[in-house]
């Protein structure tokens, strides 16, 4: 009785009554462990119906609707992993194409039947069948833009791998300095602001990265501690590429633990520093 109560985490005997897991366990039957957990669903009765017409069927596969579910689930988590995987090989226009396809319509469709439902002008004029059939149509809408979001606008692509991450909200900046590196054969990444940055390190880790400081969203200074100070990013070298004067960077440089500074306008000499690093040879 000891032995079973070590080995389950479960009592032999409760209220005086032995359990029936002890009887199992004392006839070699397998005993689930708390580790494991029931879980109650409830269906009608014509698809209990369904499921056990299923089971009869195939058997030797599905002998139990315990079974049945869990093979079903496991079939669903497949699928949906797969579709997921084949859909993040689309390239990143034609996912945005898509979901903007499908967006535009039920926006319009959305937004009529709420203005049917709450206008002054039809309120208490509309049959109760009409009005019912309107409230379906704006509920689906609402349905159907859900699964857009949740579908479509979470697909990450397939991500290439790149050396150097620019974050900079200057456009011709972007153009000139990625161009610059691909000539050196260096793949630079560039984005606009500093929360597309961050979502960017959550993708791809990239050798360097370039940082203005004056961004439309956060500052230089406080994306370069959230980098620094991350587990993740810590050790990626952060440079601040900027137009500001180099006394007040130098005034912020030490608490913001940037690796160290390029000002605007550059030569392009002044990313020998970043060159060092690329090719492993910076100290």
């Amino acid at each position: 009785m000891k032995i079973y109560q070590e080995e389950t985490d479960k009592y032999a005997i409760w209220r005086g009554v032995v359990t029936e897991g002890f009887k199992k366990w004392l006839k070699g039957e397998k005993v689930y462990t708390r580790a494991k957990e029931r879980i109650s669903l409830y269906v009608a009765d014509e698809v209990k119906t369904d499921w056990q017409n299923f089971i009869n069927v195939n058997k030797p596969a599905f002998p139990t609707f315990s079974e049945l579910i869990r093979q079903s689930v496991n079939a669903f988590i497949e699928d949906s992993s797969r579709v997921s995987n084949e859909l993040s090989k689309l390239n990143p226009t034609t996912i945005s194409n898509i979901s903007h396809a499908l967006k535009e319509p039920l926006t319009s469709i959305k937004g009529y039947s709420q203005l049917l439902l709450e206008s002054d002008e039809y309120r208490g004029k509309l049959s109760n069948h009409i009005e019912e059939t309107i409230k379906n149509i704006f509920d689906q809408s609402n349905l159907l833009e859900n699964i857009i979001k949740n579908f479509l606008d979470n697909i990450q692509p397939n991500v290439s791998p790149y050396d150097i991450l620019l974050i900079e909200d200057d456009l011709p900046t972007i153009r000139l300095i990625t161009s610059y590196f691909e000539n050196k054969d260096y793949i630079c990444k560039g984005v606009v602001s500093g929360t597309k940055g961050l979502e960017e390190l959550k993708r791809t880790i990239p050798k360097v990265i370039l940082l203005d400081i004056i961004l439309p969203d956060i500052s230089g200074y406080d994306i370069c501690q959230t980098i620094k100070t991350d587990n993740s990013f810590k050790k990626i070298p952060v440079f601040f590429l900027t137009a500001i004067s180099e006394s007040e960077v130098k005034k912020n440089f030490r608490t913001s633990l940037a690796n160290g500074y390029i000002l605007k306008p550059f030569n392009f000499s002044d990313f020998d520093v970043i060159f060092e690093i690329l090719n492993g040879k910076a100290n």
